[in-house]
């Protein structure tokens, strides 16, 4: 497909929305654009390849760049596989709170205790309309043992807290009775992984012919 513009398209979970956006207006990425689908995907995980791809067809060819800020979340390889076969690059990692954590720090949280419900900044706004509407649970309070009896400690991963946000985030675990630890994370790999990708697209771009 022949590209009509210099441009980088960042493709991205709406839950990541306002952190690149901070990031691009932080690292004065002009020629940056993005494009988020609704974070409501991540309650049906098996729509997000096809959701990613059509974006990705809708927008290709006016853009010289196009990367993917998305980890798996829950497509099981198929996020991988589609975007292998667009030639296009993702953020590495499975979900968001492995890539604001770390990919080592996440791992020693979810190693310490496998049963933890992981909040980020975006998540804890949303709590009430992702998790309690989203699934049901407000007309349905019976199904909270389905989807939680596993459950034992929330973290929040924190990117760029408000005044009030961790004593929210306690509120939330107490709520649900499960033991309560903060790490502040900031942007994590998220950052990075845009940095390099736009990196290479300014190098693409200086390249060309």
């Amino acid at each position: 497909m022949a590209h009509t513009g210099q441009g980088m398209l960042i493709i991205a979970c709406g839950a990541l929305a306002h952190e690149i956006t901070a990031l691009r207006r932080a690292n004065h990425w002009e020629a940056m654009d993005v494009r988020c689908l609704p974070a409501e995907l991540h309650n049906r995980p098996q729509q997000i390849p096809a959701a990613v791809r059509a974006l990705i067809h809708a927008c290709r060819g006016q853009y010289r760049s196009v990367f993917v800020a998305y980890g798996d979340c829950g497509t099981g390889g198929q996020l991988d596989q589609m975007l292998r076969e667009e030639n296009v690059e993702r953020i590495p990692g499975a979900h968001c709170y492995e890539f604001f954590a770390t990919g080592a720090v996440f791992e020693g949280l979810a190693d310490a205790e496998p049963g933890t419900f992981y909040l980020t900044d975006f998540l804890l706004r949303h709590f009430e309309r992702l998790v309690i509407r989203g699934l049901g649970l407000d007309d349905h309070p019976e199904l909270f043992p389905s989807y939680f009896a596993n459950y034992r400690r929330l973290v929040y991963l924190s990117q760029s807290p408000q005044t009030q946000s961790v004593e929210q985030a306690r509120a939330i675990a107490a709520r649900m009775g499960w033991d309560f630890e903060h790490r502040h994370t900031g942007y994590g790999n998220l950052g990075s992984s845009l940095r390099a990708a736009a990196q290479r697209h300014e190098q693409a771009v200086a390249w060309a012919p």
